[in-house]
């Protein structure tokens, strides 16, 4: 049991006029919103000013991979505010090289370079950049079931509606339907049968936008924000081999399900896949301080050997922000969170959110892996209808009202806590979970 501050409402009560009066929310109606003034957090808890403590199933934005105030990464970021705090990127630094060489030493052999970004959006732009720029090709595919970010190229990648607002955008992006099975745009009834006609569909893409223009292939490993989608058996070596096929270049977009999330370093160690350059931010640090990137492969690192590459940022790198990746990396490797979250995942989080779905009709599917888990809220089981937005609102509210947390995308309850829970306090999640579903629908 974590120790709770003592209740302080003035002082939640100015964060929220202060907020009210000068914050501008992303993606938010401002004059709609309330946002709950958090206090503090320890572990997978957080507590806001008036001493109520949350089981916390968000990991913020499902990036806090080592939990709230882990003790080792604040001292070595108090540490790393005691030297040289911010170094410009042309000149060299201790703690970015080391993140560098950390961040290159988890991925597969022949991706070796890293450039350092504030953020997952950033890292998509410069992954977009870089393989525009090394094929000579201009066109990019991504699915339409995805969020790669809010910045210019990012949006555009973007499938899902959050881009309508920023079109119309960059030139060159064309989106596809990726696998789905529960939704299953091609009338699948199998996960073999909806990898073999999702791969289908891209290959006919790919066709009808012409392979000699197309520079690369951009897709969340497991789709997150959209859904926590799992590619079925077969599907992501498939994109492999047609990319191979043509010269197109694969970017697995990491952002979300790296780091531990799904029970492995990256999300495609699960299915061994080589990708061609990889974005990631969110877990690399747990998001104690803004850090994102693009892993490169060896050939297209090449590229710019001799040739400058035309991009940078200024905070590409930050000192700051870099040591914290290297104590992090450090602590989920000594403290065994990967391992932990596969754990978690396989023996309690699965098994128990699989039987919530036994006992909750409002419960359409569930799937995930480690601790990146979603369950579909539906209106009827037969049809599949999804659960109407206020109906969905009203389960949120009944979690809340008995501690837990979960974060709620359109008709979908994520279930994402940070990689360090333990089996207990998942238990006790399913727990109140249970107690809550129970209430809100009954």
């Amino acid at each position: 049991m974590v120790a709770l501050p003592s209740v302080d409402a003035a002082r939640d009560s100015r964060v929220r006029e202060l907020t009210r009066a000068h914050v501008f929310t992303s993606w938010s109606a401002q004059a709609e919103i309330d946002p709950l003034p958090l206090a503090g957090g320890e572990g997978v808890w957080f507590w806001d000013h008036q001493g109520r403590r949350y089981l916390d199933l968000t990991s913020q934005l499902v990036n806090v991979n080592l939990g709230y105030q882990h003790p080792r990464l604040v001292e070595a970021i108090r540490e790393a505010a005691g030297g040289l705090v911010t170094v410009a990127p042309s000149f060299a630094e201790e703690s970015r090289a080391e993140a560098a060489a950390a961040v290159a030493g988890l991925a597969p052999a022949g991706l070796e370079k890293v450039f350092f970004t504030n953020g997952g959006a950033e890292a998509n732009e410069n992954a977009v950049r870089m393989a525009r720029l090394h094929t000579g090709r201009h066109k990019v595919l991504a699915a339409y079931r995805s969020y790669h970010g809010a910045t210019a190229a990012a949006i555009a990648l973007t499938g899902e509606p959050r881009r309508w607002g920023a079109e119309p955008s960059i030139p060159g992006v064309v989106h596809f339907w990726g696998p789905y099975l529960y939704r299953s745009e091609f009338h699948s009834s199998t996960p073999e049968e909806e990898a073999e006609r999702a791969l289908r569909h891209l290959r006919h893409t790919v066709a009808a936008e012409g392979p000699q223009h197309v520079a690369a292939i951009v897709l969340e490993t497991v789709v997150g924000s959209n859904g926590v989608l799992v590619p079925p058996p077969g599907y992501l070596e498939g994109v492999r081999e047609l990319c191979d096929e043509h010269g197109i270049l694969l970017v697995l977009d990491e952002v979300m399900a790296g780091f531990g999330r799904t029970g492995a370093w990256f999300a495609f160690d699960h299915w061994g896949v080589r990708p061609d350059l990889v974005t990631f931010a969110k877990g690399v640090n747990s998001g104690y301080v803004p850090l994102g990137g693009v892993i490169l492969s060896d050939e297209i690192a090449d590229t710019f050997a001799h040739t400058p590459y035309p991009g940078g940022l200024t905070y590409s790198g930050h000192a700051l922000a870099t040591a914290s990746a290297v104590a992090s990396i450090r602590i989920m490797r000594e403290e065994r969170v990967v391992e932990n979250a596969a754990e978690v995942g396989e023996r309690t989080l699965g098994p128990g959110l699989r039987d919530l779905a036994e006992r909750h009709e409002v419960i359409g599917d569930v799937r995930g892996l480690g601790v990146f888990w979603a369950l579909e809220l539906v209106a009827d089981r037969e049809t599949r209808e999804p659960l109407p937005a206020d109906r969905v609102k009203a389960i949120h509210r009944a979690c809340v009202e008995r501690g837990v947390w979960p974060l709620m995308m359109g008709n979908r309850m994520h279930v994402v806590p940070p990689c360090v829970i333990t089996s207990e306090e998942a238990g006790e999640a399913l727990t109140l979970l249970d107690e809550a579903l129970a209430g809100a629908t009954a």
